[in-house]
């Protein structure tokens, strides 16, 4: 039996590749709005344990989960706003 399943089509007689489409469609402000909404997100996560150490309190494990959590999401907003995957250019 065939591997590749029932219709055991060959290379070139199916539909081709599907467009990559950007996540959030291109849409600027769609990208602004949620990419600026995680990284105020993060700020706010990241001041909580930033806080208590200013104070002279060394971190606890659960503080420094907190600032990995909240470099995550800051790296979350900075890849929304920069839209690396929709900037390639479909190979012709």
């Amino acid at each position: 039996m065939d591997p590749r399943g029932a219709e055991g089509a060959g290379p070139g007689t199916g539909p081709g590749p599907a467009q990559a489409r950007p996540l959030f469609g291109g849409c600027w402000s769609c990208r602004l709005l949620s990419g600026a909404g995680l990284l105020l997100a993060a700020l706010w996560a990241y001041q909580g344990p930033r806080s208590l150490m200013k104070k002279g309190i060394p971190p606890s494990l659960g503080a420094i989960a907190q600032i990995c959590f909240a470099a995550g999401l800051g790296a979350w907003g900075i890849v929304i706003l920069a839209d690396p995957v929709g900037r390639r250019r479909p190979e012709p």
